[in-house]
């Protein structure tokens, strides 16, 4: 039994999702989103962002971490933002001593719906399909989610 974390990195908005995986079986233990304040600072955000993580690892003891990679935004202050959050997030695992799986959004997408061009909601409705009976805490969530179901199935595989 391996008990998965899988992160939606954003700076405004992380999804996080909790899977066991026993075999090819997989169940949801949970799932949310970190939503800092618009309002503050980066550093404050981003201290935002490992507290509730560190609280995340400590409630549910995973085994490992997934993380989704950096996509580049039209605007470069987006993707700049979104690339500190991420690397605050993977500071956060390493600190844990989680060993990190790092995926692309079109592996992703490849991997939980059959198309790297999936939309959203093709993906939340594959992640309840997989997932049966989850109640997704938003569309980031999903995204986490999809990144832990990702990491269950590739994980040490070649891709």
């Amino acid at each position: 039994m391996t008990i998965i974390l899988g992160i939606d990195p954003g700076l405004g908005t992380t999804g996080w999702g909790v899977v066991r995986s026993v075999g090819n079986r997989l169940s949801h233990i949970a799932n949310g989103q970190i939503k800092t304040n618009a309002k503050a600072g980066l550093p404050s955000r981003l201290l935002e962002l490992d507290t509730a993580l560190a609280a995340i690892i400590t409630d549910y003891q995973p085994d490992s971490a997934a993380i989704e990679e950096i996509y580049v935004n039209k605007n470069p202050q987006s993707t700049l933002k979104l690339v500190q959050a991420r690397g605050a997030l993977l500071l956060g695992l390493a600190r844990a001593g989680l060993s990190v799986g790092e995926y692309a959004p079109r592996l992703i997408k490849k991997a939980i719906v059959g198309t790297g061009a999936a939309e959203k909601v093709q993906i939340d409705a594959m992640v309840q399909r997989l997932l049966p009976g989850v109640q997704i805490a938003g569309p980031d969530a999903a995204d986490a989610l999809a990144v832990a179901i990702t990491h269950a199935h590739l994980a040490g595989q070649p891709y």
